[in-house]
Order: C-alpha cells, then sequence, then structure tokens
C-alpha cells in the first residue's frame, strides 16, 4: 500500500482570469473514448450518469407528467434514502435504509439501523433481489435532513459497489453475492455521508472524507486498499477524472477552500487551486476539455480552473471567479454554458463557461428547495425539488420553464433523477418512480 500525504500549499487570492485554452484534439479523444467503454446508451451506471456530468444520450423523455400521467410504473420501497438510481442493461440497483430514524416514525434503536442494496427490473420495476446490511456501530445518532443511504452505487457489467459510509464500502455481483468488503474509516457526521465511489481502470476510488478524512483507492477485484490521500476536509463531493495531454488523466476533487489535482494511479498530489468559496464542498465538479467547473460552499459560489498545472495554481491556472454558487445540487454544462439550482431559494442559474459572465438569475415559480443534481437531456434540464414538483427547462442562455409537474407523495425527493433510454427514474423516500412517455409494451 502506498502511503501518501498531500502537501498543502500558500495560496494567493489573486483572482485575475486567463484566456481561453484551444480544446486540445488528445483530450477530447480521450474523453470520448472514457465515456463509450463506460456504457452502452441506455446505462446510467454512476452517480450523475455516465462521466458524471449529468448528461444523457437518451430520447424521447417526457417532459410532462402526473401521479396519474407518464408513470410506467411505481415501486414501494423498503425505506428513505437519498441516493440515486444506476442502471446496467435490463436492471436498476439502488440504496436505501432501515430501522432508525425513518422520517415520521420519532424515536428507535440506532442497533436496529440497516442499509438496503436493491436489484430491479428495468422494464416493470419489480423487485428481483434485496440484501441486507447491519449498520457498523456505535453510527451517528442522527442524521439531518437526508438520512443514512446518500451514496449511490456504481455498477459495472458484472458487478455493484455501494459505499455505506463507516459501514464500509462492498462489491455484489449481478445476482446479490457479496463479493467482498473494506473499511475506509469509522468516523460520523452530522450531515452524514454522500459521496459516491468512481472506477478508474483497476480501482475503485472513494472519498472518505467523513469517515477518515481520506481518498482511498481499492482493488476493484478485492477490496484491497492499494493508496490513501489525506487532508479531505469538509468534502462531500463525488470526484471527477479529467483528461489532460497525452492521454493522461487527473482526479480531481473539492475540499475547504480548495479544488485539487492528484494522479489517479498513486493519489499523489498535483496541484491545488484556491475557490474563495468557504466551507462545506458537496456539488460535484464539471469539465469539458481544458477546464474544471466548481460550484459550493455555504456562502456559495463558483470557479473555473485549467487542470495540468503543477503546485498551487491558483494565480497561473485560475480562469474566473463569481459569487453565486449553490450548496447541494451539482451544475451541468452545454454549449459553452453553466447551469444549476439553488438549494434553498428555488433560484435558476445561468453563467457563461469561457468568462465566468452571469447570464440569468430567475426564481422558478412555485417549485421550493432543491437537494438533487438536474440532469440533461435532448437539450432540456430536468430537476425535481424535495417536495416531488418536477421541473424542466430549456437549456439556453434564456430562462424559459417548459414544464412544471407535481409528483408529491408526502416524503422527501433528495436524490438526482437518472435517465435510461428514453425513462426518467426518480426516488423518493417511499417509491421509485419510472417516467415514460410511450405506453407499456
Amino acid at each position: 500500500m502506498i502511503q501518501v500525504t498531500t502537501i498543502s500549499y500558500h495560496v494567493s487570492m489573486n483572482p485575475h482570469s486567463l484566456p481561453p485554452v484551444p480544446l486540445a484534439v488528445s483530450a477530447l479523444m480521450s474523453l470520448a473514448l472514457t465515456l463509450a467503454a463506460q456504457s452502452t446508451p441506455v446505462d446510467w451506471p454512476r452517480f450523475r450518469g455516465p462521466g458524471g456530468q449529468g448528461i444523457s444520450p437518451g430520447k424521447g423523455l417526457p417532459t410532462t407528467w402526473s401521479t396519474e400521467r407518464n408513470v410506467e410504473w411505481k415501486a414501494p420501497l423498503p425505506g428513505p434514502g437519498g441516493s440515486s438510481p444506476v442502471t446496467k442493461g435490463d436492471r436498476v440497483f439502488l440504496t436505501c435504509y432501515t430501522g432508525y430514524a425513518i422520517p415520521g416514525t420519532p424515536g428507535g434503536d440506532p442497533g436496529s439501523l440497516q442499509r438496503h442494496l436493491l436489484c430491479l427490473e428495468l422494464a416493470s420495476g419489480k423487485l428481483i433481489w434485496k440484501h441486507d446490511v447491519a449498520a457498523a456501530q456505535p453510527e451517528e445518532p442522527k442524521v439531518r435532513d437526508h438520512g443514512y443511504a446518500s451514496s449511490t452505487p456504481y455498477v459495472e457489467a458484472d458487478r455493484v459497489y455501494v459505499f455505506f459510509g463507516k459501514s464500509g464500502v462492498l462489491a455484489y455481483n449481478h445476482d446479490g453475492q457479496k463479493l467482498w468488503h473494506a473499511d475506509v474509516g469509522s468516523a460520523t457526521h452530522g450531515w452524514g455521508s454522500a459521496s459516491s465511489p468512481v472506477v478508474h481502470g483497476n480501482l475503485l476510488l472513494v472519498n472518505a472524507a467523513v469517515e477518515s478524512e481520506s481518498l482511498v483507492a481499492l482493488d476493484k477485484a478485492t477490496g484491497k486498499e492499494l493508496w490513501r490521500t489525506g487532508g479531505m476536509k469538509e468534502s462531500w463531493n463525488t470526484p471527477i477524472l479529467v483528461p489532460v495531454s497525452e492521454g493522461r488523466q487527473e482526479l480531481v476533487v473539492a475540499i475547504l477552500g480548495k479544488v485539487l489535482g492528484l494522479d489517479p494511479a498513486t493519489g499523489q498530489s498535483l496541484w491545488s487551486c484556491a475557490t474563495g468559496i468557504g466551507w462545506y464542498m458537496v456539488p460535484s465538479l464539471l469539465n469539458d476539455a481544458d477546464t474544471v467547473y466548481c460550484i459550493g460552499g455555504r456562502t456559495g459560489g463558483a470557479l473555473a480552473v485549467r487542470p495540468g498545472g503543477r503546485g498551487d495554481v491558483t494565480a497561473s491556472h485560475r480562469r474566473w471567479t463569481l459569487n453565486k454558487g449553490s450548496n447541494v445540487p451539482s451544475p451541468l454544462l452545454h454549449e459553452g454554458h453553466l447551469y444549476w439550482l439553488h438549494e434553498n431559494l428555488g433560484i435558476a442559474y445561468c453563467v457563461e463557461a469561457a468568462t465566468g459572465k452571469l447570464v440569468y438569475e430567475e426564481r422558478i415559480p412555485n417549485s421550493g428547495p432543491f437537494y438533487g443534481s438536474p440532469v440533461l437531456a435532448e437539450g432540456r434540464i430536468y430537476a425535481f425539488t424535495r417536495n416531488g414538483v418536477g421541473i424542466v427547462l430549456k437549456a439556453q442562455p434564456r430562462f424559459e420553464l417548459i414544464a412544471r409537474n407535481e409528483l408529491g407523495d408526502r416524503s422527501s425527493f433528495d436524490a438526482s433523477p437518472a435517465v435510461a433510454g428514453h425513462r426518467l427514474l426518480v426516488r423518493s423516500d417511499k417509491f421509485l418512480y419510472c417516467l415514460s412517455a410511450r405506453q407499456k409494451e
């Protein structure tokens, strides 16, 4: 096992920006090959889908729905959770929890807490199997709002990986047989865990900032720890893999006050950039061929940074900063513009990706707070409020609300939707919904 210590750099708060760098052909080819290798067009194999960018090639998704319209199926769940569904072929995988701290059920014994991995049939929502995992004790006695199952699984052709906080990381085959279990730390937090696992080659990468303030690489075949990097403070976001020159990739993650670039093969720190945002970094990052985009922080902010540097790159690679952001939902990138939603104010933002210029800041009528991250398909942005209001926006630099749809079931909708071909999957604390404009075959 390689023990790696993250290097701490003195940072400059010089906010000047750099001119855009021409797109690197090799980086674009690397990104395209990565996305093609990860999944088929119908699959949504991880948090935020293929490539972790929240974008789907799916066609024919509905723009309107209700409890009675365009619901292909509705599957009851054994318990609540904030994790998102993932799909592979004809199967859907999802996590939830039972036994303790169920919304609307006061009291209870933390020792009864269990987490569950579900496998369902994509065409019908029928439960194929369920695997139960007793919580390692003592657990956090209270996790605010979103509960004990907030990390989204990662599914491959023959395996599915789940992260259950201090209860560990587990791998299963598609028949529900447990293959291995790994411990990545034992600490807990009142906000719980939220980061989801990411695969890079033979590595399963886990941001265990809550459990051990570490980013941990496991051998995805055996669960054996291969490297560990410390210094992951106040980081609830899922790392992304960013193509750089000569076909290489960098692992990029946001922590307290910084964005970090690491070597994914070893965990070695490559560069850091001051964010100027503050604390509590939850939204996942985005990238195009030559820039990484970050929003987050309790006070809200955004920035763009060019990857591929070394050491403190704040002055040399940070392109722009903006004092607008969001604390929970992750952003989207489409045709040169960034889009995101404010977690509490129900406001939609559009920003020029090249310059950081605010294009619009519009309150969505009769919406509510957002926890789940939006997804994009066919030039449309799909998002769900915590009370089940489904918002569809046009992905363009002019605010246009296409539809507002009600899907409330008197529980919380904290997860991000997933796209599986023409189907839109969204979970609440009570149900997994499959929305489709097509008649059920």
